[in-house]
This record gives structure tokens, C-alpha cells and sequence, in this order.
């Protein structure tokens, strides 16, 4: 039985790049929990994605030990989580598991959007916020200033911020006493009824699901029933593992541990993330108090290259929302790409990251379709609908209005890139809401449409502000626009996978733009096609596809002109006659050309 008195759980967040994983690496190596040949840099960072991006995807955690000045040996549990918007999830999870958290601050950059979004999860979640200055030995690096722009946006004193280089190993004694100190240690009776949080989970194909929990009253041990309340199943725990960094197993885990429960569940459904474990014999009477759930903003369609791959695509999907809550996806199917699954995400980049995962981990060959959001239509009795793709959008005479999300987004920029980011916002139908000053930074706040960030307005941001601006977003709710159904008419006929939800004012460009990209990968036929942009009856924008011709008067040498034109007039009325039996095979090219307009 471990001394509670002796735990420390906290967990490291921060701005994505600011240097949390490095720290994770020097904390290990201060507390000698590797040896020398097993040491390798983001040590944490297991996914090769999250090596070659140099991002963190997944939380990950390990057990650290750590001889205080006071002599006493203290057990610390590190969780490092991501600091991209798109795994905000990620990192409330974590935090429920914790009671502090060490916020890192670029000494260079100084506070950026997602800094203030996790420290504010944090506050939110009642931990003891441990500030921390990385990268003091940068040339640029100004500590001082930066401790104080702490202290003034987030309200932490600036004489407790700690300076730190994660690289060079400087001040890392300092903040493992600063954990010890400042964190309070868990509480929570071993003799009540057993409650443990299960905060991620992982499916490991010889001993099924791992689920990784934080104790927090009873206790869990080996060969014991537990119950998942969330789904009210029992199933017996066959091992407890923790990680000392590498699984090791246990007997037990009591009131303030974090660890690793197998216990032989097959399938990925049982088991849900924020999901309360207690024993079978005397269960609680309160789940512990999950979170939030989360709401997916993006959404595309993944349709396997190769039909005979849906199955797998299926199972791939149910292994990842395993330890992905966050990700949602049903089947959908559509005329151009056969069956595929619609599937929500949190943003762009866990898009991204998602499909590249379904590629590498399951040797899937994938196409994804143009990322959209979820519209709310109210039909003119009144009925509310969700519709995610225009497909769904009900006839034009039965709606009443449409509304679109929107959302809130801060956005962090140095002073001189101030104008390019309010033109930005501008186009992207942004509403300023307010603008303020921190030193020689700006926080600008926007009220901007969720459809019109979707695309690339990150990527844009970083652009304009030569990737010195940061951007994070909360979410607002719907409001009613003028928004129209985009069709896209081949020689006449309606494509359905090329229709899209626009806004009226950007309907004409965005219907040139369409046809004009298509007319590029459509082959040409033996007769003209036509390409149409339109708006219920009215079309918008045209071009053609022009039809290939034989020289049919070549074989006449001389002789009455006449004769030339009958030849031509005979190959005009052939090809009026092809157009209207012929029908346009439409390349696979052509749908992702048109489907990744908005990156153009």
C-alpha cells in the first residue's frame, strides 16, 4: 500500500511546439527512468506520425520516481498531451485525471492561442497551475517579459514562474521540487466503494482492450469483478499494469495511481472514454463525473480506391474511435465513389491525422471528400433538421431557413501582421468582436462561420503571418444565413458528389471556379460537354469541353466546295445524335480536383 501523501499527478500542456515533449524527455532523465541505451528523443511520442510531425497526437503517460529535498521518495505520474487545437479533447481528459498541471510558455514567442485555451481548462478543472518559462537559452529568449505577460493575460504571479531550458536540461531540479510543493496529492478513501476514471483506451490485438484509468477512491486488483457503469457490463480483471516508463505489472492499484486494466474485453463498444469502473460486489452509487461530451465540427467522406476494401475500412474505424471518442462516422454511400463512411472530426488536422492513420496502420488506399460542417435547416412546418451534406437538403419550397454554425476565434498575432489577419477575417464573412494589446502582441477576437475555416484559413493565418500567428476556436452556435445549393450539371444532368452548401455572395465564384477545374480533367469526348454551375433552375457559370474532330475532308483534293461542306454538316448532325445517347464517364481525378477547391 503506497503513502498517498507521496503521489503527484499532473500533467504537461502547452502551445503545440513550445517544447512539451522535450521536457517530458528531461523529466525522465532527471528521475534516471531510462537507461542509456533505451534514451531516445520524444520518448513519449510512440506513433511514427507524432515523431515525423513532431506533434503530440495521443496523451500518453508514465510513472516517475523522484527523491525530494526532504529526503522522502515521491511517486510522480506524468501525462503529456497535445497542444494543437484539433486535440483539445485529448487534453480535458487528461486533466480530469490530475491535480496540476506545469503550463510551458516559448521564452521566445511568449503566449499563444492555445496557451490560453489549456490554461483556461485547466483553471476550469481546479488544478494547481505550475508556470514554466522553456527555452531560456534561445538568443531571442526574453524570460522576464514573458513571466510578466503571464502574470497580466492569464493572472499567474510572475515571481512563481520557473525558467527553463528543456533542451539544455537547465532548471529541471528546480521543477520537480516546484511539483512536489505545489501539487496537492490525491485523496480518496481505499475503504469506500471502488471509482476509477477511465480516460483512454487502446485496442492490443492478443490481450484485447487496455483501458488507462485514475483511481480515485477503492481499490482495483487482480482477479476482482469490476462493472463498467456507463454500458453495465462486469468482466474480471485479468492484469493491472503500470507504466515505470515500459508496462510493468502490479497487484494492485489504490486511491491516486494511474494505470493500465485488461480485463479480457473484445469488443471496442463496451468501453467508453470518461466511463466509471467499480467493483461488481459493492458498486458505487455515483459515476464519477465524465466530460464534456464532444461535439465533431468537420466532416468528410472516406471511400476505399479498391470497393473490396470497405470491410476492412469498417473494422480500421472501429479499432481508432476506440481510443478516439472524438471520431464519429457512419456509412454513406454516394453515385460517383460506391460505399464509403461519412465521418465527423474535431477539425482539420485530426482529419488529417486520422486518414494518414487508416493508410499506414491498415494498409488502406483512401479518397476523402471536401471537409464540410453541420448545417441546421428549419422546414416551413417548423421540423428541424441536421443535414451534413447537400444531398440531405430538402426541397427549396419546404424550407423555411438555414442556419450555419459559428464559432469564436482568437487569434494571437505580432503587431505588424495585424492588417493581413483582419483582411483575412473579412473575407472569410468574419464579425470583429474585440482587439487588445499585450506587449507587442495583439489578441483580435472574430465571430466567423465554422464552413469558412474549414478549408485553410489555418494554413492562411500562418501564411500571412509568416507562421508567427496562432489560432484557436470555441465553439457558438447556429445562425441563420443565406445559404444555396450548388449543382453541378454535366451535358444537363445533376452530379451528386459534386454539390456543395454556399453562401449566396460566394456562390458565382465558387461555381466558375468548379466548372473551370473540371473542364481541366474531363477527357474530351467524340461531342461537346457541357459543364453547368446551378442554383436550382438558374445556372451561374458555364464552359465547355470542346468534342474531338476528325478531319473528314481530308481525302478531298479540290473540287466544289460543297461537297466539303455536306461531309461536315453529315459529322455536325453524328455528333448531335452521340450527345444525346452518349454519357461523360467522369475520371476519379476530376472529383478531387473539384473536392480540393478550397486548398486552391
Amino acid at each position: 500500500m503506497s503513502d498517498q501523501s507521496l503521489v503527484r499527478n499532473f500533467c504537461i500542456i502547452a502551445h503545440i511546439d513550445h517544447g512539451k515533449s522535450t521536457l517530458a524527455d528531461r523529466l525522465l532523465d532527471a528521475t534516471e527512468a531510462l537507461g542509456d541505451r533505451e534514451r531516445r528523443a520524444q520518448f513519449l511520442d510512440k506513433m511514427d506520425l507524432e515523431r515525423e510531425r513532431g506533434i503530440t497526437i495521443k496523451a500518453q503517460t508514465v510513472r516517475l520516481r523522484h527523491v525530494g529535498r526532504d529526503g522522502k521518495v515521491y511517486t510522480l505520474n506524468l501525462i503529456d498531451t497535445p497542444g494543437h487545437v484539433d486535440f483539445s479533447y485529448e487534453v480535458s481528459r487528461a486533466l480530469q485525471a490530475c491535480e496540476g498541471a506545469i503550463l510551458v510558455v516559448d521564452a521566445a514567442q511568449g503566449i499563444e492561442a492555445q496557451t490560453l485555451a489549456n490554461a483556461y481548462l485547466a483553471v476550469d478543472a481546479g488544478l494547481e497551475i505550475v508556470p514554466v518559462v522553456n527555452k531560456i537559452d534561445l538568443p531571442a529568449a526574453d524570460p522576464d517579459g514573458v513571466a510578466q505577460e503571464i502574470e497580466d493575460v492569464i493572472g499567474l504571479d510572475a515571481a512563481d514562474v520557473l525558467p527553463v531550458s528543456a533542451k539544455a536540461g537547465k532548471g529541471i531540479e528546480d521543477l520537480l521540487e516546484a511539483i512536489v510543493q505545489r501539487v496537492p496529492p490525491p485523496t480518496g478513501e481505499a475503504s469506500a466503494a471502488t471509482r476509477a476514471l477511465v480516460f483512454d483506451s487502446w485496442f492490443d490485438p492478443y490481450v484485447g482492450t487496455v483501458m488507462l484509468v485514475r483511481v480515485f477512491e477503492g481499490a482495483l486488483r487482480k482477479g476482482e469483478e469490476i462493472r463498467l457503469m456507463a454500458v453495465g457490463i462486469d468482466r474480471e480483471i485479468q492484469s493491472l499494469m503500470v507504466a515505470d516508463p515500459h508496462p510493468r505489472e502490479v497487484p494492485e492499484l489504490v486511491p491516486g495511481d494511474v494505470g493500465m486494466v485488461v480485463a479480457g474485453i473484445k469488443t471496442l463498444a463496451e468501453v467508453r472514454i470518461g466511463d466509471t469502473v467499480t467493483g461488481s460486489r459493492q458498486p458505487a452509487s455515483e459515476p464519477l463525473t465524465g466530460f464534456r461530451e464532444v461535439k465533431p465540427m468537420v466532416f468528410t467522406g472516406l471511400y476505399p480506391v479498391e470497393a473490396e476494401d470497405y470491410e476492412d475500412l469498417k473494422v480500421a474505424l472501429e479499432k481508432l474511435q476506440l481510443n478516439d471518442a472524438s471520431l464519429v462516422y457512419e456509412p454513406e454511400t454516394s453515385a460517383a465513389l460506391g460505399f464509403g463512411f461519412r465521418c465527423g472530426f474535431l477539425g482539420f488536422l485530426h482529419a488529417e491525422i486520422i486518414q494518414e492513420r487508416l493508410e499506414r496502420e491498415y494498409n488502406l488506399n483512401l479518397i476523402t471528400t471536401a471537409p464540410t460542417v453541420r448545417y441546421r435547416v428549419v422546414r416551413s412546418d417548423g421540423q428541424e433538421l441536421e443535414i451534413e451534406s447537400p444531398a440531405s437538403l430538402p426541397d427549396t419550397a419546404d424550407i423555411d431557413r438555414i442556419e450555419e454554425p459559428m464559432i469564436v476565434a482568437t487569434i494571437h498575432v505580432p503587431q505588424e501582421y495585424v492588417g493581413p489577419v483582419l483582411a483575412l477575417c473579412q473575407e472569410r464573412r468574419g464579425t470583429q468582436k474585440d482587439l487588445a494589446h499585450h506587449g507587442g502582441r495583439v489578441q483580435v477576437r472574430y465571430e466567423l462561420p465554422l464552413a469558412e475555416v474549414v478549408l485553410d484559413f489555418h494554413d492562411r493565418i500562418k501564411s500571412v503571418t509568416r507562421g508567427y500567428g496562432s489560432f484557436d476556436y470555441d465553439w457558438m452556435g447556429y445562425r441563420p444565413a443565406d445559404l444555396v445549393k450548388l449543382d453541378v450539371l454535366i451535358n444537363g444532368d445533376p452530379v451528386d458528389a459534386l454539390s456543395l452548401i454556399v453562401h449566396r455572395d460566394k456562390s458565382f465564384q465558387r461555381g466558375t471556379d468548379l466548372v473551370r477545374k473540371l473542364k481541366e480533367f474531363i477527357p474530351r469526348q467524340q461531342f461537346e460537354v457541357a459543364l453547368q454551375a446551378a442554383i436550382g433552375a438558374r445556372v451561374i457559370a458555364r464552359t465547355t469541353v470542346k468534342a474531338l474532330r476528325k478531319n473528314v475532308t481530308a481525302k478531298c483534293y479540290g473540287g466544289d466546295i460543297s461537297r466539303k461542306r455536306k461531309l461536315l454538316e453529315k459529322q455536325k448532325e453524328g455528333k448531335r445524335r452521340m450527345k444525346k445517347v452518349g454519357s461523360v464517364e467522369i475520371p476519379q481525378e476530376a472529383f478531387l480536383a473539384a473536392l480540393k477547391l478550397g486548398d486552391s
